[in-house]
């Protein structure tokens, strides 16, 4: 009868979970003292481990919200970096006039589409000016 080895498996596995989870929360504190935005892909990127892992830990998940939740919020743009209020004015006007423009061209396009339409309704409904072959007979 074979020997039962299975408590070593047991151990091995034991110590790849411990190992694992020591490499998830390094990363953790490496990644909040970078203050990086903390995600479960880029925990595990970091940590070597597999994504799908991380989401079986619920502590550490709520060690990704609790940091999420704690980071301050990153400063706003300088005022060099927002749209002045001409600019934002000028972009409005200018979609207000190609809206404009879209619209003629429309309107002009339904026109011909019903001239078209038009058209070929009177030729459909013109008499033929050819003879009929079933008149003669």
């Amino acid at each position: 009868m074979p020997a039962d080895n299975t408590a070593h498996l047991h151990a091995a596995a034991r110590r790849r979970h411990e190992q694992a989870r020591s490499r998830a929360l390094q990363a953790i504190d490496t990644l909040r003292n970078e203050n990086a935005h903390i995600t479960a892909a880029g925990l595990a990127r970091t940590a070597g481990v597999a994504r799908s892992w991380i989401y079986t830990q619920p502590d550490i998940i709520e060690a990704i919200r609790a940091t999420e939740r704690d980071r301050p919020n990153p400063a706003p743009p300088t005022r060099g970096a927002q749209s002045s209020d001409a600019s934002w004015r000028q972009r409005l006007e200018l979609a207000h006039d190609r809206i404009k423009e879209l619209t003629n061209d429309n309107a002009q396009l339904r026109k011909q589409l019903a001239q078209a339409h038009g058209q070929l309704r009177a030729q459909r409904t013109a008499p033929s000016k050819t003879p009929s072959t079933t008149q003669n007979a």
